[in-house]
Formats: structure tokens, sequence, C-alpha cells
């Protein structure tokens, strides 16, 4: 019985582990929460809910919707009452391969992650869990979906379950098949223009946006999974570094909650990585975004600061740097210097990057 109820419960979980589309490797699955069709159109749901807000009207999807690329094209997100933290909103289009979530990484895994909105003042306003719980131990398809995905009913269904379920259905949010992934890997190779062809050397070479944003021989993430000090928005905290990273700790050390302190405290949100690690080395350093899709989730940068293709690949050719005159900031990543493009090169690398549009956001895409 035991070896059948095994077979079972693998046969459910391989039924809904979908091939990854092309670029992209396999999705990796936590073994403690492994993929079932239930468990996701459960997250499905629980990720759209509003009533997990203290207006009825905010949920995961109103920062993440999938009309927008899973973000909200927003500088900086809105939460209740229209109240906005310091953060752009990251797509959850293939987050499933981030190793770390949140700009500064502050949680491990996607389940962790959930866990944060709803109990940040900002987002969703809840003090607690309590009204999450409430809602999923007694309306009746939540107990019906708890107890068929979990087999938990009442007062055994815990935040932890809501988690691993939100996490399953984003685990689907994946997207590859871009046109330089059939040029690239499907042999293809009309498939991007020429000026797309010429970006993608840049891109390579002069550019060397390749060192962060990693393209491998059978797949592309087009991130490194690390943090960098880019120089965006980090002219708001120069020359007081040391101050906003001695203030952060303190708050921290009385009790403050990390989520809520950088995306309430504007100087402080511009600590990056160091929030969490509380090492000097990556104060100002944010995580390396995919660049898949990128061209349907503007703005971008961790404060949303630049609004196009075109403003990112300026900012980086002369040195992330908001102006020409603006001094390098001694926290700033090495590799972060002149790139000295041409106007057809920045032209070129800004199509090159439309070319990561996968088929089912090309609508969304803007010219």
């Amino acid at each position: 019985m035991d070896r059948f109820l095994i077979a079972i419960a693998f046969a459910t979980t391989a039924a809904c582990a979908h091939a990854a589309p092309l670029g992209l490797p396999e999705v990796p699955i936590p073994a403690d929460n492994p993929q079932t069709e239930a468990k996701i159109a459960l997250g499905d749901k629980l990720f759209h809910d509003q009533r997990f807000s203290t207006t009825g009207e905010v949920s995961c999807s109103t920062c993440h919707a999938r009309e927008k690329g899973f973000t909200d094209n927003l500088r900086v997100s809105e939460g209740i009452n229209k109240l906005t933290g310091t953060r752009n909103a990251p797509t959850v289009i293939n987050a499933a391969y981030m190793q770390t979530q949140f700009w500064d990484g502050r949680e491990p895994d996607l389940e962790g992650q959930s866990k944060q909105p709803p109990i940040n003042p900002v987002e969703m306003g809840l003090t607690d869990y309590q009204p999450i719980l409430k809602i999923v131990r007694t309306d009746p398809d939540y107990q019906a979906q708890f107890k068929a995905v979990f087999g938990k009913a009442g007062s055994a269904i815990g935040i932890d379950d809501v988690a691993m379920a939100i996490a399953a259905f984003e685990r689907t949010i994946i997207a590859g098949d871009s046109p330089f992934d059939r040029y690239m890997y499907g042999g293809e190779k009309d498939a991007m223009t020429p000026a797309q062809i010429r970006g993608l050397k840049v891109f390579v070479e002069q550019g060397r946006c390749v060192s962060c944003h990693t393209i491998e021989q059978t797949q592309a993430l087009f991130t490194d999974n690390r943090f960098h000090n880019i120089g965006v928005g980090f002219m708001r905290i120069k020359g007081k570094e040391e101050k906003t990273a001695a203030e952060f700790l303190k708050s921290k050390r009385a009790g403050a909650d990390v989520d809520v302190t950088v995306l309430t405290r504007e100087n402080m949100s511009e600590l990056g990585r160091y929030a969490v690690t509380e090492n000097i080395s990556e104060v100002g350093a944010f995580k390396t975004s995919t660049l898949r899709n990128i061209a349907v989730t503007a703005p971008y940068m961790h404060d949303g600061s630049l609004k196009t293709l075109e403003d990112v690949v300026d900012f980086y050719d002369i040195g992330g740097r908001m102006k020409e005159k603006d001094p390098f900031s001694s926290f700033q990543s090495g590799g972060i210097r002149p790139l000295n493009l041409t106007d057809q090169q920045a032209e070129d690398l800004v199509e090159f990057m439309k070319a990561l549009t996968s088929p089912e956001y090309a609508a969304l895409a803007k010219d």
C-alpha cells in the first residue's frame, strides 16, 4: 500500500514538472515543497486574493500583474492606501531561478519571500498573519484545497503552508524561447535582426554586460545571482555611508524588521546587501536582475530611477553615473567604468535586449 501511494505521489508531481522552455535549465524544486497541480492551483488563488490586505484591495498580483510582465511598471510599488516604498517591484518571471529573493537577497527562497509583503506597513499592511489564517481556515473553497494539498484543516493550516502554495505557483511563471534563444540555442540564424545580432556582440565584448548578465553554452539566466554596487541611487548617501550604516545597525539591533526598514527609510534602502550581511564592502550592492523580458518590465533598477532601456545603456556607458560629471563612489564595483560606446552600438544594444522577450509577453513590449 505504501509503495502504491508513493507511486501515485510521484506521478502527480511528475505530471506538473513541465520541460523548461528553450534557453532555460530545469526549474529547481525544493525537496520539501514538491510541485503538484493542486498545489499550484491553490497558490494561484492565494497570489490573487486581495482579502489578505487591510484594505481588501491589495494582493501579490497588485505589484506582480501578469498583464504587466508580473511587475507593476511603477517606479516604486504602491501598497495599501497608495502608500509607496523605496523599491521597484522585480518581475516574478523566472524568479524560480534566483538563488536569493528581493533586491538585497534577504530571503533565500520564494517561500520566505512570499511571507514578507502581507506584514509590511507600506504593502499589504497586516500586523500579523492571523487575518490570512482566519480566511484560509474558514473559507469553504480554501478548506477543501488545503485538505487536498496538505491534508490539513482548521487550525492545523499555518502560514508556511500558504507560503509553500504561493511559491509553487510562482515556480510555474517561467519564460524562455525568445528570439535570442531561437538564434543562440535553436539554430535559427534569422530569429534576431541584424541590429540585434550586432547588439549581442556589443553585449559580450565592449559592453561587458555578460560579466554579470551571464550567457552559457546551453542556457542563459542573464544573471550571476550576485550583488554589485553599480552606482544607482548612491549619490543619496554619498559621504554619509558610514553614518547611515551605523544608524541602520542601531535600528536593527533594537529589533527593527529589515524588510520594513529598507522599504520605509529611503537612505537605509540604499545600503543594499549590507542590510543583510553587515559587510561594509557590500554597501550599495544590489542583486543582478535578469534581463529576460526586460523590454516589458520598465522602469529599471532597484529604485526605478531609469525609465527606458536607452537610459540604462546611457547610465552604464558613462560608468554607472547619472551624469558625466558625477564622481565615482569608492564603494562602486570595480567593473563599472565608462564603455565609450558609439551611438550605433548603444542603439544595437537596446535592440538586443528587446530580443530577450518571450513570445507570451511580446504583445506587452513597447517600441
